[in-house]
């Protein structure tokens, strides 16, 4: 006489929902601003100009109605371009100078780009027929790391970007990204501050560090459910297993 298991088929049910809930993940997790509904005025967040700082790279223009300096200065940027971008590079020592043909050592830390275009300007037009100068950033970089697309360091030509522009250089969150807990490293003067963001809450975007800064590192933390590819391997060797013990338990309920 063979006795048949008393297996209830609730257990089993409720069993398999317990599994098929631990396996997915809530939709909610994956978006990345989550209150946007609850938004009722706009979110201020002044962007602000960037300030030239040691370190820097300057992209400098020198423009003339006189066709020998527009040579001459043409003829300079052949010589000292060293950018990766192509363009010619001026970097900022750690005192804030920069080395520029006929001027010399020349004072630019702590001024915006439209100032120090004017202060160069001025110091050039005692030696020639300068009629404007441009200053831009140049070789920007900010290191995406963690739960994203494509890990790197990525250079940026603009003064600020924001820290979605920043993380869509690496492609975007992985689905395994946790939204909720993105780190962001940046060096304050002599020390590192490390700033926890929260990219489903919209209050983000009135944040300073909402706009990412040259040198900025973003790490992307991976979500608790899923911790590393080996665990997912291990997690799906289970699933399988458990389905497979409860398929032998209905069959031998059948018989």
């Amino acid at each position: 006489m063979i006795v048949k298991p008393k297996v209830s088929y609730r257990i089993i049910f409720l069993f398999l929902g317990m599994i098929l809930m631990i396996s997915c993940v809530p939709v909610k997790k994956l978006l990345y601003v989550n209150d946007i509904d609850e938004l009722q005025e706009p979110i201020v967040n002044p962007r602000e100009h960037k300030l030239i700082m040691p370190y820097d790279k300057l992209y400098i223009k020198v423009y003339s109605i006189d066709e020998k300096t527009n040579s001459l200065f043409s003829s300079s940027e052949s010589m000292n371009s060293n950018s990766n971008s192509g363009m010619i590079g001026y970097q900022v020592d750690e005192a804030g100078n920069i080395y520029f043909p006929f001027v010399g050592k020349i004072h630019v830390g702590g001024m915006s780009t439209n100032e120090s275009g004017v202060k160069l300007l001025e110091a050039l037009n005692e030696y020639t027929a300068a009629s404007s100068v441009i200053v831009k950033f140049i070789e920007n970089n900010v290191s995406v790391l963690g739960e994203v697309q494509r890990q790197g360091n990525y250079t940026f030509s603009q003064d600020k970007i924001s820290i979605y522009e920043a993380l869509a250089l690496g492609g975007g969150l992985s689905q395994y990204g946790n939204r909720k807990d993105v780190i962001l490293i940046r060096q304050e003067g002599d020390k590192i501050i490390h700033h926890k963001l929260d990219l489903t809450d919209s209050r983000i975007a009135g944040k300073d560090f909402y706009y990412i800064q040259s040198n900025d590192v973003i790490i992307v933390e991976p979500m608790k459910l899923i911790r590393s590819n080996y665990g997912n391997n291990i997690f799906s060797l289970a699933l399988s297993s458990i389905s497979s013990l409860i398929a032998v338990i209905l069959f031998v309920r059948v018989l």
